[in-house]
């Protein structure tokens, strides 16, 4: 069974497609289809779709003993449970059932019954192979009772990413697990009847709670819709700004990166801050925050990949038979297995100002709030892409169709900067170049309307620096 699950998930985390680039490039295979498409100039992606439900399932997976003295993980709760389904959906709830526990229980079978656990929350991501993602955020705990027992995740599947959000719906489903798992019933019947809120909008949720009465519980969104996946600060918190800037060009140039933690609440947050970095590019290839231990051998994979690592695990990893990667210890902070090029990828200067701008972002004492930090450390990541591929509008030719030809050899050419230069005609090959250039050929409305404003305000204090 794992190793039949384990194929499916193999195909189904890496996403199939190939673009012919203008020029005669061409990208890397396993390009993504696109998503559906939001509102002109908000992000298309259905992660930060409005209106939509909350939540598809929330299951309850829990270690049951088996004959051999193992523990397996199983889902013994789901809600709601989906009845008249057609035959393919049928097939795809079922292949999503199967895969769901292993991802909750990474870690293997080697639990035993024990008197203390202290939860954690994380999440890992599914993706289908038609591109779209189902994100699962989990909350792993040990129910309330006395004597030795088994901890049990409690698994949110979800279609949009926004973690602080779904952190404090698992907070309120750990809350009522203490009551009964009755009072949990209601609380998720009421989340799933009101729609995800707009950015930066609030639903509140009735609920009521034996002995406490009918509770009132806001849930916010936050504003920036690109920042709401993202805690940059356990990323500052565990590495140095000089190896996250060797982490972001590996991951620019779309290489093998493996990172490693103990705690699966570590992976998921740093891998997916690492992602964020790209903004307004998105990984399109294999992305697995939190890899069971039984799909290890993906590290052998030749295609680019991010796959955070159980640090146990340390050993079987470098003795795989595996391609050139990054591999990244988070628990001491440092680089365990480089390519050897990092430091000469990022243009000197830019790279110089970045470490700079996060320094100051890291030694700021005045910075308290998680969105504040991650306000200050996108913006350090995005001012460099805009410095560098910022030009790409004036080298997209529109035809009368209305539909536009990107000129990659004359925006590459464009770059005064030698070492710019050399970095672009790199990064124009990507998937996640390439993928961003398609959305922009389809329309003279930009899609990423916050990269757009960053834009137009860098050319307007350049103008404004050259008139002065």
């Amino acid at each position: 069974m794992a190793s039949s699950l384990g194929n499916f998930l193999r195909r189904s985390l890496r996403r199939a497609g190939r673009r012919e680039g203008k020029d005669g490039a061409c990208a890397a295979d396993n390009t993504p289809p696109q998503a559906p498409q939001g509102k002109q100039g908000e992000r298309s992606s259905v992660f930060y779709s409005a209106g939509q439900f909350f939540f598809e399932y929330l299951v309850v997976v829990s270690l049951k003993k088996m004959p051999d003295g193992r523990y397996e993980p199983k889902i013994t709760y789901q809600f709601p449970k989906r009845e008249n389904l057609l035959k393919g959906q049928k097939e795809e709830e079922e292949r999503l059932l199967q895969a769901i526990p292993l991802f909750c229980f990474p870690d293997g079978n080697n639990w035993a019954p024990i008197t203390e656990f202290t939860s954690e929350t994380f999440s890992f991501v599914l993706t289908n192979v038609d591109g779209s993602r189902k994100i699962g955020y989990c909350r792993r705990l040990l129910p309330s009772g006395r004597g030795v027992r088994l901890p049990e995740v409690f698994c949110i599947i979800s279609c949009l990413g926004c973690f602080g959000l779904f952190s404090k719906i698992l907070d309120e489903v750990e809350k009522r697990r203490q009551i009964s798992m009755a009072v949990i019933y209601p609380f998720m019947q009421g989340l799933r009847e009101s729609p995800f809120p707009a950015p930066g909008k609030t639903v509140t949720i009735k609920s009521f709670i034996p002995e406490s009465g009918t509770e009132l519980i806001e849930l916010t969104r936050p504003v920036d819709a690109h920042l709401e996946h993202v805690e940059f600060q356990a990323l500052l918190q565990r590495l140095s700004p000089h190896l996250i800037l060797h982490i972001f060009a590996s991951a620019m140039l779309e290489r093998r990166l493996i990172f490693l933690a103990e705690e699966l609440s570590v992976l998921s947050q740093c891998i997916h801050a690492v992602a964020a970095l790209l903004y307004p590019f998105t990984w399109a290839h294999t992305y697995i925050p939190v890899l069971p231990e039984c799909l290890l051998d993906t590290v052998c994979c030749p295609t680019p990949f991010m796959v955070g690592i159980q640090m146990r695990h340390l050993q079987r990893v470098l003795e795989q038979p595996m391609e050139e990667a990054l591999i990244v210890d988070l628990c001491e902070g440092k680089i365990i297995r480089a390519v050897g090029d990092e430091e000469e990828i990022l243009p000197g200067k830019l790279q110089n100002e970045m470490l700079t701008s996060l320094n100051r972002h890291n030694n700021n004492n005045n910075v308290h709030t998680s969105e504040q930090v991650n306000a200050l450390v996108s913006e350090a990541f995005v001012e460099f892409f805009v410095r560098l591929v910022g030009h790409y509008g004036s080298h997209i030719k529109w035809g009368r169709s209305g539909s536009g030809s990107f000129q990659e050899r004359n925006f590459c050419k464009a770059m005064a900067s030698k070492s710019c230069r050399r970095l672009l005609k790199k990064f124009v090959k990507t998937n996640m170049f390439s993928l961003f250039i398609e959305e922009a050929e389809k329309s003279r409305i930009p899609q990423e309307a916050y990269f757009q404003k960053k834009i137009i305000e860098y050319h307007e204090q350049k103008k404004h620096r050259k008139d002065s």
